[in-house]
């Protein structure tokens, strides 16, 4: 099971890039990302040189044989960086890596960095989708998960994103909220939508190890209630005409996120930036994770590549299967049989056991080489991996 294919007869997944920003003006209690609070001027210089020279290590390491499908700068608050420094990144990557033409390039933004100048350079350097942070339209909220913006403020975000030319738009919003009612909820994602944004990623707030919410839990809604909310979403997006594509991404048709749809594909992403988790597989077949230094300070301070790099692991059989799944599970269309074999270069029969013993207990379906969680699965999906593992 464990074999991978003789080279030469794999064709390498698809290629994006992820570029981790990990300054925030403030941490918000319930994130768990790699972010820190700007304690000072922020170093963008310093940055920049420092995400190009970790590039030019990875391509050292292995070069790019396809070019880049998607590039995505998140963080933290990518939105933080001057629109130079972004045109000074990207002209970087270009000199360095091939991409495709029409490349998605995205960048995480938050409202209360919102300015006219900065999103119209951000546009004019070359950034053709923007994701706006929102989380809530409810001041009483946003104040409860540490946000720095108003609802308004928000709204004035998407107005000056518009302005400046982006036509691909992501909102984040969060429910399950503290003491959320269903109707709050509703009234919240009715906001969203009535934005008319092309996509929207919603999803359940959860509470996450190391994070402040998780030492000072809020009061949150029961899980009858998120299932509710839950429902209640899937309903109003598909009547506004927004097709769920992931357990918690909605897009306009044609308007999903190439990233993240890499991601969930099982593709290959190059990681830079401090924090950044990168996958890429070999000529051989041979799958590698490869982490960066996490604190930014020690993350400039590195002055060759492998002091950035903070550890390179090859995937095990085992974790090849489970990454798969982990990914695949949440694509609501589901996936091609041949794609598993593709992306992980294991037989089929690898997980072929325990996706018997799914369909018998109606947590997904395959016919026809296709395989797609029922909506019993969709609820259950922990419960269908353990089975696996």
């Amino acid at each position: 099971m464990g074999d991978n294919p003789p080279s030469g007869q794999r064709e390498l997944p698809p290629l994006s890039l992820y570029l981790h920003v990990p300054w925030c003006l403030r941490k918000c209690p319930y994130c768990d990302f790699n972010s820190h609070a700007l304690d000072g001027p922020l170093p963008e210089q310093s940055y920049v040189q420092a995400l190009l020279a970790d590039l030019d290590e990875e391509l050292r390491w292995q070069p790019v044989q396809s070019p880049l499908i998607a590039i995505f700068l998140g963080g933290g608050t990518p939105s933080l960086l001057s629109a130079n420094a972004v045109e000074q990144l990207l002209r970087g990557i270009r000199a360095r890596v091939p991409w495709v033409p029409g490349i998605e390039i995205s960048l995480e933004a938050n409202p209360a960095t919102a300015e006219a100048r900065r999103f119209a350079g951000y546009r004019e350097a070359g950034v053709n989708r923007l994701s706006l942070g929102v989380q809530s339209f409810s001041d009483a909220q946003l104040k409860r998960l540490g946000r720095l913006h108003s609802a308004g403020e928000a709204v004035e975000a998407v107005e000056l994103a518009r302005r400046a030319g982006f036509d691909r738009l992501n909102l984040d919003l969060i429910y399950g909220l503290p003491e959320q009612t269903l109707e709050a909820a509703a009234e919240d994602l009715a906001r969203a939508i009535d934005l008319a944004p092309d996509h929207l990623s919603y999803y359940q707030l959860s509470i996450e190890p190391h994070t402040l919410f998780s030492v000072h839990p809020p009061p949150l809604p029961d899980h009858d209630l998120l299932a509710d909310m839950h429902l209640q979403g899937q309903t109003l997006l598909q009547a506004a005409g927004y097709e769920q594509y992931e357990v918690s991404a909605y897009a306009r048709p044609g308007r999903t996120c190439r990233h993240n749809l890499n991601y969930w594909q099982f593709g290959d992403y190059l990681g830079i930036g401090a924090g950044a988790h990168g996958k890429r597989t070999d000529a051989a077949g041979i799958i590698w994770r490869r982490v960066k230094q996490p604190h930014p300070k020690a993350y400039l301070r590195a002055e060759a590549g492998e002091q950035r790099l903070l550890s390179q692991t090859p995937l095990q059989p085992e974790e090849r299967k489970l990454e798969f799944l982990l990914n695949a599970f949440r694509l609501t269309a589901g996936f091609d049989a041949n794609l598993f074999t593709e992306r992980t270069g294991l037989p089929f029969a690898a997980i072929q056991p325990g996706l018997q013993r799914a369909e018998a207990a109606g947590l997904l379906r395959c016919a026809d080489g296709w395989i797609q969680l029922s909506p019993r699965g969709q609820r259950f999906v922990d419960t269908l991996l353990r089975d696996f593992f």
